[in-house]
Order: structure tokens, then C-alpha cells, then sequence
């Protein structure tokens, strides 16, 4: 028996998206108690989380919000059934009311994620130009056999000013950015050079005032860090049913 593979759900019924799917499959609609599913004829038993089936995930979620379909919940990566009862014993009947409460709260609302990165050596050449004491610490160790207990003590004052010279530039962005969220999620670095990461639900016309201050953020830092701004996305960390 085929089996279906699903992308999301719109709240909405007589859906028409001209979209394509995995495996170039055209994406169709299915509409149960008032819910539509965005799902395409899966061709595969099992789909593997690689780059190019993640992203046509995402690619069929975003292409229905640019036709206009912006309430959406995407359905996590992968998931596939045999028939549409299954969907409607344990998802729909219920999760229907917790459903209906995530639209409302998506209801003319967007995410878009911000992630930051930078040098760590640079920092750290920064962090001994400006810090005149810990720079006294570590010359004053220059040239000197070194005991366990002094190694590790100069290697802790670093750590501590790297990560309060961290900790400075995250609160930088919470400061200018979190007030115009309705929700933030701050998840968790993806790389050693990634030192902030952070998803935000905010409102869909406000997305030119905060890709502005996105934008002053990057001139105030004067290129020392990477910011890399998504401002077209599936709210993935705001359709959660907890």
C-alpha cells in the first residue's frame, strides 16, 4: 500500500497550492474536521534527514505561505501514514482543541530566527588588548615553567572573561530585539562558533522593524560578528504541542 507524506496543517478548508513536494511529487491537500493537510505521494519507505529532503520539507511550507496560507503548523520531518484514519484517531480527535489554540496564537504572526557567530581567537586577542590585568597574568607567565595549579587557574580566568565578553553581546541582542516578540525561544548553539541562536514570533507587518534593528546590531558590532537572519520561515518553534 502507498503511503502518504505530510508537511502541515492549515486551518482552512477549499486549500488550492500549486507546490512540489519530495521526489518532485506534487503536494495535494486533504481536509479532515476542518483541518487541511499539505501531503504528497511518498515514494519512499523511510525518508533520511539529509540537507536536500529537509530543505524540500521546508520549501512546500514556505511556498504555501508565500500564496497566502500563513496560519500554518508544519509536522516535524519525516512523517508519513498509510491512511488518513490513523491521522484523525490520534491527532485530530485528541489534539483538535490544542490545534485550534496554536492557530489563534499564529493567527497574523510570523517566526524568524536570528543566529550569531564569531571569532574566537580574534575575541580572545580583544579580550587581552583591552583586559590589562589578565594580560599582567599571562605575562608575568611567559618564559617560567608553569605548575598544574597556576596553568589552571590563568586557564580559568579566561574562560570567565570569554564567556562574560559572550554573555555582554547575547544580552546586547535580548535588549534590542526580544521587546518586539510576542514569544522568544533560544535554543541551543549548532557549532563551537555559534554563540547565539534564538527563533522569534513576532508580528507580520512588524518584520521590517525588526530586520532594521537586526541590521543596526550588525553596524554596531562593526563586522565583528556573523549574523545570519531568516525572516521567511515555518514557525516550527512555536507550533509545539506541549
Amino acid at each position: 500500500m502507498s503511503r502518504l507524506y505530510l508537511y502541515g496543517i492549515l486551518p482552512t478548508s477549499a486549500v488550492q497550492l500549486a507546490a512540489e513536494g519530495l521526489d518532485h511529487q506534487p503536494v495535494q491537500t486533504h481536509e479532515i474536521h476542518g483541518f487541511t493537510f499539505l501531503y504528497s505521494q511518498a515514494q519512499q519507505d523511510r525518508y533520511l534527514a539529509s540537507r536536500r529532503n529537509l530543505l524540500g520539507h521546508e520549501r512546500v511550507l514556505e511556498q504555501a505561505m508565500a500564496q497566502g496560507y500563513r496560519a500554518l503548523l508544519p509536522l516535524q520531518f519525516g512523517m508519513t501514514i498509510a491512511d488518513w484514519t490513523t491521522v484523525e484517531q490520534q491527532l485530530i480527535l485528541p489534539q483538535g482543541e490544542k490545534l485550534k489554540h496554536l492557530f489563534a496564537k499564529l493567527e497574523g504572526r510570523r517566526e524568524v530566527g536570528v543566529k550569531v557567530f564569531w571569532d574566537a581567537e580574534q575575541e580572545l586577542a580583544a579580550l587581552m588588548a583591552s583586559d590589562a590585568e589578565l594580560r599582567t597574568k599571562r605575562d608575568q607567565l611567559v618564559g617560567k615553567p608553569l605548575g598544574m595549579d597556576q596553568m589552571v587557574q590563568i586557564g580559568q580566568a579566561i574562560e570567565q572573561a570569554m564567556q562574560e565578553r559572550k554573555q555582554q553581546v547575547i544580552a546586547t541582542f535580548q535588549s534590542a530585539l526580544n521587546s518586539l516578540a510576542v514569544e522568544v525561544v533560544e535554543n541551543e548553539a549548532l557549532t563551537e562558533s555559534m554563540i547565539y541562536n534564538a527563533a522569534y514570533l513576532i508580528e507580520w507587518e512588524a518584520e521590517a522593524q525588526f530586520g532594521q534593528q537586526v541590521e543596526a546590531l550588525d553596524q554596531q558590532f562593526e563586522g565583528r560578528l556573523r549574523i545570519r537572519y531568516n525572516n521567511f520561515t515555518a514557525p516550527f518553534n512555536f507550533a509545539q504541542l506541549n
